[in-house]
């Protein structure tokens, strides 16, 4: 991923808090060894919002051969996106038909080793960890146990516990342009006013026209 100094973010606070703010599924990318393409699974995650993430997935799932032959992975998540139209970032005196359009977007991508869990207790850990995250409150479906009727189901998944060796973060919201033009694209983002248009208005506006 490219990052350019003025997308990167502005201290791993903001990633951080980026992630753990609601951003819970992603991409697991499995490169295994010798690979011609590596394993990518879409997946819920939980984040401790420092360096353990937490899943499970099925059994038959193609991610375990990769990860038995190179217990390293990538998860990466992608939120907050937006396509720019060539309009809005046009320079002063600029003509129209040389601007250039964008996306602006945030991404993490999480460099991790991984750690398969089969036990069974762990599983369950892991699992209740992560419906109290998404389950309804009141679910009845809280808690799991590793006995029966759960019990039957656990050898059907298999759980994974991701460490964070390294970290790579953007927050593209238009930081490499002069300020009339930053404050007439969070205007664009504010009058389209699409959920993500805002949310990306307010990371413009964080970043780069808080002063």
């Amino acid at each position: 991923m490219l990052v350019h100094p003025w997308d990167a973010p502005l201290d791993d606070a903001e990633w951080r808090h980026w992630l753990a703010a609601g951003r819970d599924f992603g991409q697991l990318v499995a490169p295994g060894r010798g690979r011609d393409l590596p394993v990518v699974v879409p997946t819920h995650f939980l984040y401790d919002g420092d360096r353990t993430v937490w899943l499970h997935l099925a059994r038959p799932n193609p991610v375990w051969e990769p990860l038995a032959e190179h217990p390293r992975a990538l998860l990466t998540v992608i939120d907050d996106y937006v396509y720019a139209p060539s309009e809005w970032g046009r320079d002063e005196g600029q003509e129209a038909e040389r601007a250039v359009p964008t996306s602006y977007y945030a991404s993490v991508q999480l460099a991790c080793d991984v750690r398969v869990v089969d036990d069974p207790a762990e599983k369950t850990e892991i699992l209740n960890r992560q419906l109290a995250r998404f389950e309804p409150p009141e679910s009845a479906r809280l808690p799991v146990v590793d006995a029966d009727p759960d019990g039957r189901l656990l050898p059907g998944i298999r759980g994974i516990e991701l460490t964070v060796t390294g970290v790579q973060a953007k927050f593209k919201y238009a930081g490499n342009k002069k300020r009339p033009v930053k404050e007439r694209i969070a205007a664009r983002l504010e009058e389209r006013g699409s959920p993500a248009d805002l949310r990306a208005r307010t990371h413009l506006r964080r970043r780069h026209l808080a002063d």
